[in-house]
Parts: C-alpha cells; sequence; structure tokens
C-alpha cells in the first residue's frame, strides 16, 4: 500500500473510532445490568425468563474497551507524526527520520479477560513500519554541503640591514562544495596587503585565484579534475603551504618549478594489502609555462602564465603544445606514527610562441615519520629549460628538513609538550651562474591544532649575481587555520 492510502485508510479509521467509543458506554451499561442478579427473589421464573439477556457477543467487556481506547491513543499518535511529515513535504523539507525517543510506542496490550482469548486487532501501522516509512519519506537531509576553510598569517621580519617590520597580513579562504555524491568543487584566494613601491602612497591589496577545480569521484580508485589545479611536481604545493608550512617562508628550490596549471588531470590511489599500504598516482594535461614576450630567452621564462585567455580578449594557447606529467609514490605504513613516502613527478612542454624551446622537470619526494614525534621530509627538483641566448640551462635546487616535538622526551612539562623544534637546509642554482644556499632554525608552539606560533632564525650564502638573499635574519609568524 503506497502512502497516499495508507494516510487516507488512517483518517477513515481514526473517524470512525470516536463513535464507537461514544457508544461503548451505554452497551457497557446494558451488560453490567443483564449480568447482575435481580433483587426480587419472588419474581416467576417465566419473567425472569423473558427478561433473558442477549447473547455475550453483543456486548464489549471493559477490558476489550480499554484496549480499544489505547489502541485509538496510539493510532493518533501515528496519525500526527505523519501529518507532520506531509506538512514539511509539502514545504519543500525532508523531515528527519524519527529517533528512537521520538518513535511512536506500541499499544499496550490489556491484560487477558478470564476465560476469553482476547484476539488482538491488528493496527495500521507497528512502531516499525512507521519508523521504515519515516525514515524512507526523510532520505538524505540535503543534498549538497558547503563549507568555508582556509588559514591567515601575520608575519614579522627583521633582516640584515633593513628595518623591522610586520611585513605580511595574508588572508587565504577556501571554498568547498558538495553536489551529491560524487561532485567536488573547490576553489582557493589569497588576500594579501603590501607596501606601495618606494615614491609611492598607501598600500596595495592584491587578490589572487590559488585554484579552482571541478572534482569527480569516477570510482573508488579514479578521480577526475579540471580547472585550475595545483600540479602534483613533488609534495609541496599540494599538502604543505599555508599554515601547513613549519616555516615562515616557502623553501628556496620551489621557485624553478610552476605552482599551477589549467587543464585536466586523472589521479587517485591504489591499496596494496590489508595495512594502509598504497601505490597513489596522478596524470595531467596543462596549458603549461609560458614566455613573458612570447620569445624563447632565458630570462623570458614565466612559470606562472599560459592560463588560455589573454588580457586582450584573445581565447587561446600562448603555444602549440600541451603541458603533460604527472606523478607516481608509494606509500608505506608499518604501525601508527611511523610511515615512509617516496614519490617521483615531472612534466614537459613548449614554452615559447613559437614552440621551438621546451621546458622540462623532474621532481624526488619523500617523507618519513620515524615515529609519532620525529618527521623528516624534502624535495629535490631539476629542470632542462631550452633558450635561445643560453642554449639548455638547468635551474636546480633541493631542499629537506626535519621536526622533533618535545612530547617525545615524556617530561610532563605542558609547555614543553606543546613545542616542535624545526630546522631546514635549502639551495638553489639557476642555472645561469648564481647560487644560494640558505639553513633555517626556529620552533613551533602550538597554542591549539590550529594555532601556531612560528619563529625562525634564517643565515643565508649567495654566490653569481642573481638571487641575493640578506645574509641573516630573524623570522616569526602567528598562523591559524580554520
Amino acid at each position: 500500500m503506497n502512502l497516499p492510502q495508507r494516510i487516507i485508510g488512517r483518517w477513515i479509521a481514526l473517524a470512525l473510532l470516536p463513535i464507537a467509543l461514544v457508544t461503548m458506554p451505554a452497551r457497557l451499561q446494558a451488560q453490567d445490568a443483564a449480568t447482575t442478579p435481580t433483587q426480587d427473589a419472588a419474581a416467576p421464573a417465566s419473567a425472569q425468563g423473558s427478561a433473558s439477556p442477549a447473547p455475550a457477543g453483543d456486548y464489549i467487556s471493559r477490558a476489550e474497551y480499554d484496549k480499544l481506547k489505547a489502541e485509538h491513543d496510539a493510532m493518533k499518535k501515528e496519525m500526527d507524526t505523519l501529518k507532520k511529515m506531509v506538512r514539511q513535504m509539502a514545504n519543500g523539507t525532508a523531515p528527519a527520520a524519527p529517533t528512537e525517543r521520538e518513535a511512536v510506542p506500541p499499544a499496550e496490550a490489556p491484560p487477558p479477560v478470564e476465560g476469553k482469548q482476547v484476539a488482538m486487532s491488528p493496527t495500521s501501522t507497528s512502531t516499525t513500519e512507521t519508523e521504515a516509512s519515516a525514515a524512507e519519506l526523510a532520505g538524505p537531509l540535503a543534498t549538497h554541503d558547503y563549507a568555508i576553510i582556509g588559514d591567515a598569517e601575520v608575519q614579522f621580519g627583521k633582516f640584515f640591514h633593513q628595518h623591522g617590520a610586520f611585513q605580511l597580513a595574508d588572508f587565504a579562504p577556501i571554498f568547498l562544495f558538495r553536489g551529491g555524491d560524487k561532485i567536488l568543487f573547490e576553489a582557493g584566494f589569497d588576500f594579501v596587503l603590501q607596501n606601495n613601491a618606494p615614491a609611492s602612497d598607501g598600500y596595495t591589496t592584491t587578490v589572487n585565484l590559488s585554484f579552482a577545480t571541478l572534482d569527480y569521484l569516477i570510482n573508488d580508485y579514479v578521480t577526475f579534475v579540471g580547472g585550475d589545479m595545483l600540479l602534483p611536481l613533488g609534495t609541496y604545493s599540494e599538502r604543505s603551504a599555508g599554515w601547513l608550512n613549519k616555516f615562515p617562508d616557502a623553501p628556496l628550490p620551489r621557485d624553478v618549478l610552476p605552482g599551477n596549471g589549467v587543464g585536466v588531470e586523472l589521479r587517485g590511489a591504489i591499496p596494496i594489502g590489508d595495512r594502509g599500504a598504497s601505490v597513489t598516482y596522478s596524470g595531467f594535461v596543462v596549458n603549461g609555462v609560458s614566455s613573458i614576450d612570447g620569445s624563447g630567452r632565458a630570462d623570458q621564462l614565466d612559470l606562472g602564465g599560459n592560463v588560455g585567455l589573454t588580457s586582450d580578449g584573445r581565447f587561446a594557447n600562448l603555444h602549440g603544445g600541451a603541458g603533460w606529467g604527472g606523478r607516481v609514490a608509494t606509500f608505506l605504513p608499518w604501525k601508527p606514527g611511523y610511515d615512509v613516502e617516496i614519490g617521483i613527478s615531472g612534466m614537459s612542454n613548449p614554452w615559447d610562441n613559437a614552440g621551438r624551446r621546451q621546458f622540462s622537470a623532474l621532481v624526488a619526494d619523500w617523507s618519513f615519520h620515524l615515529s609519532p614525534y620525529v618527521e623528516i621530509k624534502g624535495e629535490y627538483m631539476n629542470t632542462w629549460v631550452g633558450t635561445d641566448d643560453h642554449g639548455t640551462i638547468d635551474p636546480d635546487g633541493w631542499w629537506i628538513q626535519a621536526g622533533y616535538k618535545l612530547s617525545g622526551l615524556k617530561l610532563d612539562v605542558p609547555y614543553l609538550n606543546k613545542l616542535e623544534l624545526v630546522g631546514r637546509y635549502d639551495t638553489i642554482d639557476d642555472g645561469l651562474g648564481s647560487r644560494t644556499e640558505r639553513g633555517t632554525v626556529g620552533g613551533v608552539y602550538y597554542l591549539t591544532n590550529t594555532l601556531w606560533l612560528e619563529g625562525d632564525y634564517e643565515w643565508a650564502s649567495n654566490h653569481g649575481p642573481n638571487l641575493a638573499l640578506p645574509d641573516y635574519g630573524l623570522l616569526f609568524q602567528i598562523s591559524y587555520g580554520f
């Protein structure tokens, strides 16, 4: 029986039951009078016989009356619940399935009448059936989910031969939308305040689209991604940027790689065994890196350009060939807090407008958790850039960092347990005769899991005319993830 028929049947039953209940007291009185012995003992037998009661089956006992009344009350509660559901459906809101406390209780069976077998009158719907019907009507609470997450940072720096200043105020919201079981959308932005150039008044607020992708979950092992994506060259761009980075600044050699690309990607993971090991993969096709002025000169390489739409309204790839690449990695845990991940990734595409010069990159990344308190990770990247004026150059670099949480000392000192000591070494070679090496030591104090205080001391060594950094400096940052 479908829902409308069920509701109509219950309305009819609910309308007839009060009529039956109204007539029951009169019948009970007649039954009581018929079954009570006469007070006139001298009455003739013929008179008593003429006044013999009607058969007992035509009357309702008090116990049966109480039973029917209890069933009527239970049915009324069920009808109230169904009416509430129908009103909510008419208003376009799906009612939640009744909880165990809200479920309509079954009518209590009255005690059996002595000498008579009481037949339980079937109600229109049992409690289990009511709950099932309510759950069927309710369905999912919503067809989509929406959330805003992200991070914000405030930074103070004092470097060699420079004034100390609060040099960064960054707000980076990420908008997440789930359009059903298989469709996801995410977009991240960066809002940054900075001083204007010397001899200019005021300040500038910059807004950048960090990424914006539409994801479609094809199955448990494959996800389609399309849009302005973070390229899976190493792991830093996807996993360590923003407040998740334990240092206030990025590793130097990330400057030789593009961080984003507009295109499509297939990615996923394949489990190995039943202990959490897996192989992760990604493969992408994007517009790739490009040239600032369209030429193939070394100083015109643009790692962040070529999104497919020029400022004068032309919709075209800046050069004749797309970029392609991907990453493959293995993740191997052996017990909680102990795991290793090793990956290799790369990409290649023509970067000048004529399509004669090629850009290629190769990245190796690694991450070790040697206990819940020790983490070591890093990346090595090498690129090859064909140029018109310097032949093929190979900008490269690498970085490695380590962290140790003092809670691993088991000293039971609250303030020490929230502190992690960190260190990093990074170096970059621009392929044109300049090289910079930098060391960093510092710490992260975890006020909460998402509110961090970071402080670092940095020193640098520069060789060559380019990429010069201050000899040393201090950086402090407050990072909040939400």
